[in-house]
């Protein structure tokens, strides 16, 4: 653990000279663009409450979430994932990974592309001029390698483009990130630099928009004489407060930080998770009128050694959710 902390510290120079210079590159919550990055690229990630940056699993399409989980058992997979949203939405995601002894290090690639389908134009009179379909799609090529024997490192690099009809938008990105793994305690702890970069061209052609950069740290923490395993990730370290409408007060503020889940095994063949997002919940939650299972998420893998099949359910209000299926297998 004491050289985990030894690594983390330039991270968090890093994180606080970029604080304190107020670039205008990146951002986060609503006053950022690109927020599709934010959808959790899995159903393992997305039931447990779409941000998870410390479970380790034999599921390559996590790599997204956090280059750190990227491992040299996930050399020869391949992943992926659909979800049919809301409207006709759609998001597809694919990745692969690969490894290599000579350089000691896992290589990933990520493609995930969202759909929107087909919208009506119009000029500013409201005359119709034809249609379009609106697109968002990033690319990312992972990295990551082992420091000792409990601490992985890693970093992703990735370009990211909207077409919106007329209006395009394109940039570039990094995630920085590490994880300490202490298989005798089944301790698992990580930290995520998420989303810095900038616009390589706005939207309107001028100026710069903010990207979503978000800080992260998490811990799981399995138990020890039940196949139950529980995990807490702190998103947006670098903002004190997240949503101000409808709070509650200070405590209320510091629970928008935090993502809670749960996970239970079943002969290591099947996973049952859950998890819950109080942000997601005070965001799209509607005031005076209760909101059911808006910011809860559950999910199920069945787990075999050369493939994983997953399913998660995210709630979104009272009265919608998303379903999103996945697969991954390994290759000889």
């Amino acid at each position: 653990m004491r050289h985990f902390v030894l690594l983390i510290i330039p991270v968090f120079t890093i994180v606080l000279l970029t604080c304190s210079c107020d670039i205008q590159a990146q951002s986060a919550g609503g006053n950022a663009v690109y927020n599709f990055l934010r959808f959790p690229a899995n159903p393992l990630a997305s039931s447990l409450g779409d941000e998870n940056i410390t479970v380790i699993s034999r599921e390559v399409t996590m790599s997204y979430q956090q280059p750190s989980l990227l491992r040299e058992e996930m050399h020869g997979q391949l992943g992926a994932v659909f979800t049919p949203m809301f409207d006709g939405v759609k998001n597809l995601h694919l990745a692969g990974a690969f490894h290599s002894k000579s350089l000691a290090t896992t290589f990933a690639g990520n493609i995930r592309y969202f759909s929107y389908g087909e919208l009506t134009q119009t000029d500013a009179a409201g005359n119709i001029e034809g249609s379009f379909k609106p697109r968002d799609f990033v690319i990312q090529a992972n990295a990551s390698r082992r420091y000792g024997e409990r601490i992985y490192y890693g970093a992703a690099l990735k370009y990211i483009q909207s077409d919106y009809g007329m209006y395009r938008s394109g940039a570039i990105a990094m995630d920085i990130g590490a994880n300490y793994y202490d298989s005798s305690k089944r301790l698992q702890v990580g930290i995520l630099m998420k989303n810095m970069g900038t616009q390589l061209k706005s939207y309107t052609g001028q100026g710069s928009d903010n990207l979503p950069f978000d800080l992260q740290a998490g811990i799981t923490k399995r138990l020890a004489r039940a196949p139950i395993q529980f995990s807490v990730t702190v998103r947006e370290l670098h903002k004190l407060v997240l949503y101000e409408a409808d709070s509650t007060g200070t405590f209320d503020h510091i629970m928008q930080h935090f993502v809670f889940a749960t996970q239970f095994f079943i002969a290591d063949i099947i996973e049952i998770n859950a998890g819950y997002n109080h942000l997601k919940r005070k965001e799209l939650g509607i005031p005076n009128t209760t909101n059911g299972l808006t910011g809860f998420a559950f999910g199920t893998g069945v787990i075999l050694p050369r493939l994983q099949i997953r399913y998660a359910r995210n709630y979104y209000s009272n009265s919608k959710a998303i379903n999103q299926f996945g697969f991954s297998c390994t290759f000889p």
